[in-house]
């Protein structure tokens, strides 16, 4: 599994958004999770709430019942931060190593991917469904065709939904 997938897969979607954990982030830098929340603590004012927000202990025990390597965070005295990609962009400039410089890069591709697969699949989505409206309409008198081709796109669009990363929070 390349880099880009591996980060791909710590992407979870958090109160609608697309983040990740500081703990993830933390091996990923290689440096352990005190340490970065402690220099992002240092530069808080780099980290508003659409950059960085703490999870709630709801959000914090669906993350770990959905996640089992995450289950160290269960008896955590403190709940994680979820960092939006603006966040981990953020980060390179408080962890002001060569090694954060590379990770953030991955991350932000990683991210970028992820947009570009669901614009793409946006797209397909609406087509399919601008075909289903024209054959709709073009075969009225022919029911029995018109059903076999609503079922057809019906099944490609389901295809083209694309999976959700993570899980969404209350």
């Amino acid at each position: 599994m390349n880099q880009l997938t591996v980060i791909q897969n710590l992407i979870y979607v958090i109160r609608g958004q697309k983040v990740m954990i500081d703990r993830d982030l933390a091996e990923l830098y290689g440096v352990p999770t005190k340490r970065l929340n402690e220099a992002v603590k240092r530069n808080i004012e780099r980290f508003p709430d659409d950059f960085m927000f703490q999870l709630t202990d709801s959000e914090q025990k669906e993350l770990v019942a959905n996640c089992d390597r995450l289950k160290n965070l269960k008896h955590s005295s403190s709940n994680a931060y979820a960092f939006t990609e603006h966040g981990v962009t953020m980060l390179s400039s408080v962890l002001n190593s060569k090694k954060a410089i590379e990770i953030n890069i991955q991350v932000v591709r990683a991210f970028i991917a992820l947009r570009q697969f669901a614009l793409e699949n946006n797209e397909i989505a609406k087509r399919l469904t601008e075909l289903e409206h024209y054959f709709m309409e073009h075969c009225k008198d022919n029911q029995a065709e018109m059903q076999k081709i609503y079922n057809v796109l019906g099944l490609l669009m389901d295809r083209t939904k694309p999976n959700k990363i993570g899980f969404k929070a209350d």
